[in-house]
């Protein structure tokens, strides 16, 4: 009996709740058409993402009552893996609209793509009454905007080497933006370094790269001038690599350049490599018959130091 009598007052409060909410809804209905709301949004602009930029789009967006109540209304944001902020109640008169604004940030070189943002509207008051309606959801749009990056690097950044002998010079490619990208590549003065005796040969004049790649290696075929005579004189080469998509949508080139410095040293005469190659083989052999000659006499006097311990 005891827990019967605790439990009546619990219930009478509860029903008291539901039939005032029930009665000021039945008010607000007897004033006119069920509460309503509409929302509209704007789409908004792409977001960039490259170091420096605001990483941020705004989404403009409108509450429409249609009614003749004055209506509170909450407002819900979902925007997956962007960052959003907006009101989140609002009032809005009867048969008016307000404007709001909902602003979307990304992260730094976040990735290329696209992400739905959906802002949900819902009456919750009618009139100063409690009202529960019926959600309503606009959804929008976000672009992440691709962007260039690159950096070139060398293993060397020096190098000495003899008139007319070969060298693979390598190059390392890094692609830093958000998204695959196509590279050029190619040695910046060609032209000055044909003229000077040198012969270049790249296999790769492009190269695709993924975004945040391991370095993809550009390989370049040289070979030293071979003009007669000595040379001592130091050399610039220039290696290069530009953004395919830098060039195609961004409207500036995005490029970095690489030199190096060859220094070549020494003297090239026709026919000078076989001779030198006769002169080395010809010093080895000597050589090697001098330390066969020194072991022979070291050989014979420890002989000849026996035989004197022996008699």
């Amino acid at each position: 009996m005891t827990k019967a009598r605790s439990v009546r007052p619990a219930i009478m409060i509860l029903a008291v709740y539901f039939l005032s909410t029930w009665a000021g809804a039945a008010a607000v209905q007897a004033q006119g058409p069920v509460p309503d709301i509409t929302i509209s949004c704007q789409q908004p602009q792409p977001i960039d993402v490259y170091p420096g930029a605001t990483r941020t789009t705004i989404i403009d967006c409108t509450l429409d009552n249609p009614t003749v109540h004055q209506v509170k209304v909450n407002v819900q944001i979902q925007s997956g893996s962007l960052a959003a902020a907006g009101p989140a109640s609002m009032t809005v008169g009867s048969q008016s609209d307000v404007s709001f604004q909902v602003v979307a940030r990304a992260d730094l070189r976040m990735p290329e793509g696209s992400q739905i943002i959906s802002i949900t509207a819902e009456v919750v008051q009618a009139n100063g009454v409690t009202y529960v309606g019926t959600p309503t959801t606009y959804k929008v749009l976000a672009v992440i905007r691709q962007f260039s990056r690159l950096r070139v690097a060398s293993e060397v950044a020096f190098l000495q080497l003899r008139p007319k002998v070969d060298y693979m010079l390598t190059f390392d490619v890094y692609n830093d933006g958000n998204a695959m990208d196509r590279f050029n590549v190619g040695v910046e003065n060609y032209g000055d370094l044909n003229d000077e005796g040198f012969q270049l040969s790249i296999p790769l004049v492009s190269v695709e790269i993924e975004s945040m790649a391991p370095a993809e290696k550009i390989y370049v075929q040289m070979r030293t001038p071979k003009n007669q005579g000595w040379t001592d004189k130091y050399f610039s080469l220039m290696f290069k690599a530009t953004s395919e998509y830098s060039v195609r949508t961004e409207g500036i080139p995005n490029y970095q350049i690489q030199t190096m410095t060859i220094y070549i040293r020494g003297v090239y005469l026709p026919g000078f490599e076989l001779l030198g190659t006769m002169m080395i083989t010809t010093l080895a052999a000597a050589a090697i018959a001098g330390r066969y000659r020194d072991d022979e006499d070291d050989d014979s006097g420890e002989i000849r130091e026996l035989d004197a311990r022996l008699f």
